[in-house]
């Protein structure tokens, strides 16, 4: 049970059980003099197979759960993680996910390990700021933040003049030539291509790369899907992302892209000594040295979670393709089976929907419906700006201006048009909804590593969904 909780700010309280932390530093003090054992000699105690945390859950698809995590499972991951990525030492690393998640509680003990400075944001608004003031080298992120940076570089070509568009859009197609031929591969382009790159780096893609503080080598992005066409644009700027996937059940690293060949669109080859199966209905299972022992006081979903075999069931679904890199297509649960028999991935459908500038998050619905629906938030900032640019302009100062607007409904319904171009009849969105308010961490809408939690939303929104049957 639950002893103490440490309050990192100075609050008045009552409760004999919450500390602060500077009673919590004193306390150390105290004990480090009383005590006739030094760190190392209680540390050589420690037992590979001790409990190093409980680490919960996101409860993206169900109820949290305790993940038990031990000393090995971590050390494991570690070691793991640098022999696969092969980071340099004494770089510097910038921190902004919740210090809870287990992808940023790995990461502070990996960059301590290699022998890096760690550089925490003041929060995830602060962090363009903190990029250029820190000026990282290395970064684990998620995709939301690469697509902020992206979507609002693109806005900024498209609003400017016709001359700076025509330069950007040359510097692209040059950039896309020396991604697929030299980049990927981390070799520097050469020949007249490499000629044409460097000035496009002068001219376009080195404005890009200041963004990120002028000094960035790469990232680790994780938590969700990135959309290749993003990975490709900062590889293009000198940014390299490798994308990867894990769970905290798995301490929690089990695959990232291989620096010297960046599939985008997959998550990358196993870490060494993980194990990898693809399972007859296509979900993904693993087994390694940094697998949990199980879950907290639940025996009965440890063994669902983890066969007879001692592979664990992750829940989504994917392959390995014929260079060993994994594809995540879905989460298994999210699976949608319409009412004539299709299989949908809705993640696959949301990343097309969200390609739209316009629109910055989505939730597609049709489990077992003759047809898909989708619970739409548009971007206002950028709507915004379009709205200026009307004749006569209109203005969007708020989220409530842009869920009453017939005019951004009719554009919603143009974008979902062009952008649902390259999927099947079955898998287009027939109608929408614009959601009353942002899916946010603060709603309980997103997790705190910003993935959304699908059942929260649908649930949120039955009336309206069905209301998009109904009518």
């Amino acid at each position: 049970s639950l002893k103490y909780a440490i309050l990192l700010d100075e609050v008045e309280h009552e409760e004999s059980w919450v500390i602060s932390l500077e009673d919590l530093k004193k306390a150390g003090k105290e004990e480090r003099k009383a005590s006739k054992e030094s760190m190392q000699e209680i540390a050589a105690k420690t037992k590979p197979e001790d409990l190093w945390s409980i680490i919960y859950t996101s409860g993206t698809s169900g109820d949290p759960k305790g993940v038990i995590l031990s000393h090995f499972n971590i050390a494991a991951n570690v070691q793991q993680t640098q022999a696969h990525a092969k980071f340099k030492k004494n770089k510097r690393w910038l921190s902004f996910l919740p210090l809870s998640h287990s992808f940023e509680r790995i990461t502070s003990l990996f960059s301590f390990w290699i022998g890096g400075d760690i550089y925490f944001a003041e929060s995830i608004t602060k962090v363009p700021d903190n990029l250029k003031e820190v000026k990282p080298q290395y970064m684990t992120t998620v995709p939301r933040l690469l697509e902020k940076i992206y979507s609002t570089v693109i806005e900024q070509v498209i609003s400017g003049p016709k001359a700076k568009q025509k330069i950007f859009n040359w510097a692209q197609h040059v950039g896309t030539k020396a991604v697929n031929k030299y980049l990927v591969y981390n070799k520097k382009p050469i020949g007249p291509l490499g000629i044409k790159y460097a000035w496009a780096k002068k001219l376009v893609f080195s404005k890009i790369s200041a963004v990120f503080g002028g000094e960035f080598v790469r990232c680790v992005s994780g938590g969700a899907p990135l959309a290749p066409e993003i990975g490709e644009f900062f590889l293009m700027a000198g940014v390299r992302v490798q994308e990867g996937y894990g769970l905290t059940e798995m301490s929690p690293i089990t695959h990232a892209n291989v620096n010297k060949h960046l599939k985008f669109g997959t998550v990358g080859k196993a870490l060494p000594d993980v194990q990898t199966v693809i399972a007859a209905d296509g979900e993904i299972l693993i087994k390694g040295p940094n697998m949990m022992g199980g879950y907290y006081k639940s025996p009965a979903e440890t063994a669902e979670a983890i066969d007879k075999d001692g592979w664990f069931h992750t829940g989504d679904i994917g392959f390995i393709d014929e260079d060993g890199y994994l594809k995540i297509t879905d989460r298994k649960k999210n699976i949608i089976v319409t009412a004539g028999g299709k299989n949908i991935a809705p993640a696959a459908v949301e990343r097309e929907i969200c390609a739209s500038k316009f629109i910055d998050q989505a939730v597609v619905v049709g489990d077992r419906r003759k047809y898909l629906v989708a619970i739409l938030v548009p971007s206002l900032e950028i709507i915004a700006k379009w709205g200026k640019k009307q004749n006569p302009p209109i203005e969007f100062t708020t989220y409530e201006d842009i869920v009453t607007s017939k005019e951004v409904n009719q554009l919603i319904k143009d974008e979902l048009r062009a952008s649902q171009d390259e999927l099947a009849r079955y898998e287009q969105i027939k109608y929408f909804f614009i959601a009353p308010q942002p899916f946010t961490i603060e709603t309980g809408e997103l997790t705190a590593s910003m993935k959304i939690k699908r059942n929260e939303i649908i649930n949120k929104y039955d009336l309206e969904i069905e209301e998009l049957y109904n009518n």
